[in-house]
């Protein structure tokens, strides 16, 4: 059987929006190796269409002498959760249609699935319970104003911390899995 895990940048305030305020931090050799060990043993990346549509401009002109990732992200297999998308340009790429928690269940026992962004469908994935580890990098920072992971009016979702950790640049990286 496989797993899912989930990688977001966060603020403090919650915002996981696309995350320009992540530039005044970097990207030292601790957070390349904790998303790199996210990557390292998946088997598919599961994607939004709307992370989906920004990372493959962003991704597909990448080469490993430009970004160690780019081979993952774009030779990787992904998977799209989209009601809309028929003719996926950044490839090897299938969509999967609508959300249907039984149809990403049986992905799942085929693959070890990565999901970067996506904050709609991660939203869901945690409501089905199909979410085995929530990696959240957390920037000490508020901003105010964006998308969050946990809107106002989500039912109470409970988890459990399996690990915590402090990043050279001040990030907390934390680990929830299913309580």
């Amino acid at each position: 059987m496989g797993s899912i895990k989930v990688h977001l940048f966060t603020t403090v305030d919650g915002v996981v929006d696309a995350p320009m305020w992540t530039m005044p931090y970097g990207f030292p050799e601790d957070l390349a190796a904790a998303v790199g060990g996210l990557t390292a043993g998946a088997t598919g990346i599961l994607l939004g269409r709307t992370t989906y549509e920004m990372f493959g401009p962003a991704w597909s002109t990448r080469t490993a002498a430009d970004d160690p990732g780019a081979p993952f992200f774009n030779d990787t297999e992904k998977f799209v959760v989209s009601g809309t998308l028929t003719d996926p340009s950044w490839g090897p790429a299938t969509v999967l249609g609508g959300y249907d928690a039984d149809r990403i269940r049986a992905l799942r026992a085929e693959h070890d699935l990565y999901v970067s962004g996506s904050a709609t469908l991660v939203r869901a994935l945690v409501a089905d319970g199909l979410v085995d580890e929530l990696h959240l990098f957390v920037y000490p920072v508020a901003v105010g104003t964006g998308i969050t992971l946990f809107p106002p009016g989500t039912p109470q979702t409970a988890l459990s911390l399996l690990s915590a950790d402090r990043l050279s640049n001040g990030v907390a990286h934390l680990v929830y899995g299913p309580a």
